[in-house]
């Protein structure tokens, strides 16, 4: 019989969980078998009376002495077999179950331990369930939690999880108590206890899937409230509870959980975002109504495919194709053309990206008009992260649509004009990224018209960000191609072209995105750019004279240098050289509108600066340009802004103007037509400004040496007039450049000038050397030293002599004046006037030498005459023996 019983136990086992019919030979061996058990399980429990007597002790030591000695005396009793074990577990399961109250703390734990113990050993532990899950209930489930230890709610949440994996189905008519349970424990304050709920949450969702959508409801607000816990373990374990609770629940709840999932997508938890992932994919493929929710599950886990984690990323990639091949087959019919005919991807597809599958591209199309209102929201959400995450899945959702975004594209360059200007780098960047593909997969026919309409519209616009069009169009033309790109080359540059477009504003962001934009078009066309040059080249001098940033201007004549390679060029002049007339008739055609404040200025500086010897061989149009801005009835400002220009081309006019040497042909109605109508004087600051800027270029000219001798003294009369004139200005700097003027002119015309003109000019600059700035005083002595030296023979010294009298007498005056500096260039100016009529000088000197504070400039002054004297009569005496001889 023993030999039987030990063969038939693990078939009584498996008979009993499965069920024996009565009268059956297995009946009636499982009946023999439990007959043998019986006597033996009694004995044990009269053994156990003593003990279990003694769980009604008042003293807590005896209560925790007796549970160890029913421990040691049938868990710990090696003889005992799994069915007596089975009726002993019966036997103290109410007693057991009483201790779970006991006020020992140790007491409880023991009770707890013994049980589960108890129910792992016994081969039918569901038969515990009607006794064990009402008190589980009353320990855990109520309002409040009678269990004060958070140690001991562990204990008994991981019964109830071994409860679930060890009874399963059985556990269904306990659904409500099972509910109430973890309706408590989920938001236990202790983390392992809620952790452990979690878990056993979802295993006991998969026991019952049949029942459990009944009560799934109950669990779903504890779930989220337990989702944000700040342990990441916690979290985990959540969700994966409530991928069970949605997934074998009525469904109903999928837009109650899906919000606060979307929040862990941005969890900083590896882990945790692992776990939404896994949760989201399972859902697409097998949850009941999956396709009902598609548009809102698809954007969960496609974010995931951005994840910075590798492994979230290839479970993201793993769990997509798997939805895609599932709804592939499940659509079969409805795909079949696609299948056979549409394999190969666009011709633009970016290279390195590995194309989604058929089904996940189908998917993602059939719900893009669902997907994309949300993607607009969440693209200027107030936390940077949602706005990143959501460019991220845009980039992933067109990598999907391929060509089929075409029919979105008005929303989708919306979205795109407010992510591109959006304070966080990242979220520009996947902006960008996502333009860039709207090039790749659109055609240019389709997303120009949208676009240059918007890019002329936001400049003529007051908006806030009028960069925004045109920093997406440049990302959109760098996705795109130059067979795509070619017919429409001639409209872009147009409209780069256009003065709304690049004229009205002088924002640095603005304008490094029109740089950006001919850049693009380099870039992708290259030598094809060469049909629009000419406004390629008129919207990079734009930018350079409204750029307050040199970075700026100097990408923006790298670009220009860019188009010169482009184009075959050697250089920038020969680009200039190619557009310059154009250039300047752009110019022209303007002219009448210009002001010291519109572009239009700085456009001439910038062409005619960097056009160098080509300005040269385009004389006649740009002078007649120059002769029409600096009519005195212009705006003063403007016409200041000119002569600047202008003085800087004068300087260096073997370079710019004369490089052709032709220059001196209009010299005469430069001096005549420009500047000398320029020099008449006029009330107010700013035409004393304008005077003053005449006066330099004027300098400029004469100094430059593009205006020959015979030309100067052509036009001397007026133009000494004029700069006698502007001696007495009350600008200090126009009366230094108009001494200057004198000087140059004196040192141009030397012997040249009648004596009218020379006696015109040396009373104005002595009362120069009277001037209040010392600069002033210092520059009108030299002028009267080449004064002296200029004088030729068309100058009568016996003639003039009472000019040249007074003149040395103003001169002696200022050779005892305070300023040590200017009696010593006083010296200088009388030692070269004495060689004119040195015994007048020398009269003079010695009439006013013992007025003076001190002689000793008078005594180096006599010395020095005295000393020309000797010089000139021994050169008259080698003269006179020379003729003698002869």
């Amino acid at each position: 019989m023993p030999y039987i019983f030990v063969r038939l136990v693990p078939i009584t086992t498996t008979v009993n969980n499965a069920g024996s019919e009565p009268g059956t030979l297995q009946h009636v061996f499982t009946m023999m078998a439990t007959e043998e058990e019986r006597p033996a399980a009694a004995d044990v429990l009269r053994c156990l009376a003593r003990h279990l007597n003694c769980l009604n002790e008042d003293n807590k030591s005896t209560r925790k002495r007796a549970l160890e000695s029913i421990r040691r005396e049938t868990l710990a009793n090696k003889e005992l077999s799994s069915s007596e074990l089975q009726e002993v577990f019966a036997g103290l399961l109410k007693p057991l179950l009483k201790c779970l109250s006991d006020p020992a703390e140790r007491c409880r734990e023991t009770a707890v331990q013994m049980i589960g113990d108890f129910m792992r050993s016994v081969p039918k532990p569901e038969d515990s369930l009607p006794y064990l899950m009402p008190c589980l209930a009353q320990r855990l489930g109520g309002k409040e939690v009678l269990e004060p230890a958070e140690e001991l709610r562990l204990s008994m949440v991981e019964l109830l999880s071994l409860t679930v994996e060890l009874c399963g189905r059985n556990l269904a008519p306990y659904l409500d108590d099972m509910v109430r349970i973890l309706q408590r424990t989920i938001t236990d304050p202790f983390p392992d206890v809620k952790k452990e709920s979690c878990k056993c949450t979802t295993s006991f969702a998969r026991c019952v899937p049949d029942h459990f959508h009944m009560q799934a409801e109950s669990l779903v607000k504890p779930l989220m409230q337990t989702l944000s816990h700040q342990h990441s373990r916690v979290r985990v374990a959540a969700t994966e509870a409530t991928g069970a609770v949605i997934q074998f629940g009525t469904g109903k709840n999928v837009d109650d959980v899906l919000s606060h999932l979307a929040q862990r997508l941005f969890d900083d938890s590896p882990q945790v975002r692992k776990a939404v992932t896994v949760v989201v994919g399972h859902w697409l493929l097998h949850l009941r109504d999956r396709y009902s929710y598609f548009h809102k599950l698809i954007p969960l886990l496609l974010s995931s495919l951005s994840d910075d984690i590798p492994e979230i990323k290839n479970v993201a990639v793993e769990l997509w194709r798997q939805v895609g091949a599932q709804w592939e087959k499940e659509n079969e019919d409805d795909l079949k053309d696609k299948m056979d005919f549409l394999l190969s991807a666009p011709p633009r597809y970016p290279p390195g990206v590995e194309r989604p599958t058929l089904g996940c591209r189908e998917l993602v199309v059939r719900n893009l008009s669902k997907l994309m209102p949300a993607v607009g929201r969440d693209a200027t959400d107030w936390l940077a992260q949602t706005r990143v995450k959501t460019l991220q899945l845009l980039r992933v959702l067109l990598l999907h649509a391929e060509e089929h975004c075409t029919q979105h594209l008005q929303p989708l360059l919306t979205t795109l004009y407010r992510a591109c200007t959006d304070p966080e780098p990242a979220a520009r960047t996947h902006c960008l990224e996502s333009a860039e593909l709207l090039g790749a997969f659109v055609s240019p026919e389709v997303f120009l018209r949208l676009l240059l309409a918007d890019v002329e519209n936001s400049s003529s616009s007051s908006s806030s960000s009028p960069w925004a069009p045109l920093m997406v169009l440049a990302a959109v033309l760098k996705g795109s191609s130059k067979e795509a790109l070619n017919p429409h080359l001639l409209q872009l540059g147009q409209m780069f072209a256009q003065p709304d477009v690049c004229h009205d504003t002088e924002q640095t962001v603005y304008l490094e995105q029109l740089v950006e934009c001919v850049e693009v078009l380099l870039n992708v066309c290259a030598e094809d750019c060469s049909i629009i040059s000419l406004q390629m080249l008129k919207v990079l001098v734009t930018v350079q004279s409204l750029a307050t940033e040199q970075e700026l201007c100097s990408r923006a004549e790298e670009c220009v240098r860019c188009v010169c390679e482009v184009l075959g060029f050697s250089g920038v002049c020969d680009l200039y050289r190619l557009h310059m007339a154009d250039l300047l008739q752009w110019l022209s055609d303007s002219q009448r509108c210009w002001t010291a404040h519109s572009v239009h200025s700085n456009l001439l500086d910038i062409i005619a600066l960097q056009s160098g010897p080509v300005l040269g061989e385009f004389l006649p149009q740009f002078l007649t340009l120059l002769r029409s801005c600096l009519e005195p009835s212009r705006d003063a400002e403007l016409r200041l802004h000119v002569f600047t220009v202008l003085s800087k081309l004068l300087l260096n006019s073997r370079n710019t103007l004369n490089s052709q040497g032709c220059f001196g042909k209009y010299v005469q109605m430069f001096l005549q037509e420009l500047l000398m109508p320029n020099l008449v004087w006029r009330a107010g600051r700013t035409a004393a400004a304008v005077r003053t800027s005449a006066l330099s270029c004027m300098l400029a000219l004469l100094q430059g040496g593009a205006i020959s001798k015979e030309q100067v003294v052509s036009v001397e009369a007026k133009l000494s007039a004029d700069l006698i004139s502007a001696l007495e200005e009350d600008s200090q700097l126009a009366r230094l450049l108009a001494c200057r003027l004198l000087h140059t002119l004196l040192t141009l015309t030397a012997h040249c000038l009648g004596s009218d003109t020379l006696n015109r000019i040396y009373p104005e600059l002595l009362k120069r050397v009277d001037d209040s700035s010392d600069e002033v005083r210092a520059e009108a002595l030299k002028a009267l030293s080449v004064w002296f030296s200029s004088l030729g023979k068309l100058y009568d010294t016996e003639t003039q002599r009472p000019h040249l009298q007074f003149l040395y007498q103003q001169l002696l005056l200022y050779l005892d004046d305070p300023d040590h500096r200017i009696q010593l260039i006083v010296l200088d100016v009388l030692k070269v006037g004495s060689v004119v009529d040195s015994l007048l000088l020398q009269q003079e000197v010695e009439a006013v030498r013992e007025k003076q504070r001190s002689a000793e400039f008078c005594d180096q002054l006599l010395q020095h005459i005295q000393h020309i004297q000797h010089i000139h009569s021994h050169t008259q005496h080698t003269t006179h023996s020379a003729e003698q001889l002869l």
